[in-house]
């Protein structure tokens, strides 16, 4: 199968693992050589398209954090805990950074992984594309020899901002990693804007990959700032409403909770209802099937889209492959 996936970063590269996992085991059962039906399977092709809303420049270098917790945890390389991030990582430079007075602190990188972000910042200084960037980080990390292709979404800049209240009652504008990581969603947030969304297309390979894609899978990754921003690059959400494939999304809110993260903060400034309902009306132009929670089966939803449940947290790599499955389950059903 050619399967495209659009993805955030911590949620999405743990469904991404889960889904490689289930595509392992089902060519398993179909015989340990690959053989079915008498002949020999193709190998399946995952390519992750990956938000690059969430980038920053910080001390000068240039930091994409979905991708890198794509890279980290498809590579093995990840730190579990964290779920972005090197595992077992170290922060001497940091510490001097901050004995030297240099701001921010807020933002905290390790050695490990500020290597990533030095050779990404040379490689963009040297004329390299951010696609042509990622595909050298892929290959350090072993995704091709896992049959997955990752993609920024554009190779435009483009970064989100978060419209908030000052204390004079003036609205400002922060970076969405300040209010993320430093305020932790705590500040409510009026509304969020994207610099460079408007210029932005789609990086090489992207529309084709939706297009070409015998299933397209939404994780759950944040609707808003994640998923969003992906499906506001002019180009995006066109292919996705032409696709001929099966478009399959996996709910990020259990109970009208995010699992992890601040989805909740997010939806609020645009209106929509704190559930798996309202993330799904988001995307109902395109959605074919919706993967909820047992909890969330009663809902309502929007006609037209296929909606099963199932117990979906990801306590662990089993978990994700079960969800994962699920959506390929369904999405051959819709086919």
């Amino acid at each position: 199968m050619q399967i495209t996936v659009l993805s955030g970063g911590v949620g999405g590269a743990r469904f991404v693992r889960g889904l490689l996992l289930a595509l392992r085991q089902r060519r398993s059962a179909a015989g340990v050589d690959g053989v079915s039906g008498g002949a020999e399977s193709a190998p399946d092709t995952v390519t992750v398209i990956g938000n690059t809303g969430d980038d920053i420049t910080i001390f000068g270098l240039r930091v994409c954090p979905d991708l890198d917790s794509l890279l980290y945890t498809l590579g093995g390389g990840v730190d579990e805990d964290q779920g972005w991030g090197r595992a077992a990582d170290t922060h001497e430079l940091m510490g001097e950074l901050g004995a030297l007075g240099v701001q921010p602190q807020w933002f905290g990188l390790g050695d490990k992984d500020l290597a990533t972000h030095v050779a990404r910042s040379l490689w963009l200084g040297q004329g390299l594309s951010l696609s042509q960037v990622t595909a050298r980080l892929a290959s350090r990390w072993g995704l091709p020899d896992q049959g997955v292709v990752l993609l920024p979404v554009t190779d435009t800049p483009i970064e989100t901002h978060v419209v908030i209240g000052g204390d004079d009652g003036q609205e400002r504008a922060i970076h969405f990693q300040e209010w993320w990581v430093k305020e932790r969603a705590a500040v409510l947030a009026h509304r969020f804007t994207v610099a460079g969304l408007g210029q932005a297309t789609p990086a090489p390979g992207v529309l084709e990959a939706i297009r070409g894609a015998d299933v397209v899978v939404l994780p759950p990754s944040n609707p808003v700032v994640s998923i969003g921003i992906i499906l506001g690059v002019p180009g995006v959400r066109d292919a996705l409403r032409g696709a001929r494939a099966p478009i399959i999304g996996v709910s990020p809110l259990i109970g009208g909770h995010p699992v992890r993260g601040h989805a909740d903060a997010c939806l609020a400034p645009l209106g929509v209802e704190v559930s798996a309902a309202g993330v799904a009306g988001l995307y109902d132009d395109f959605l074919r099937g919706w993967l909820v929670d047992d909890a969330d089966a009663s809902a309502s939803y929007p006609a037209g889209v296929t909606v099963r449940h199932l117990d979906l947290l990801m306590r662990d790599l089993d978990g994700a492959a079960r969800i994962a499955g699920a959506a390929l389950d369904l999405a051959e059903q819709l086919r």
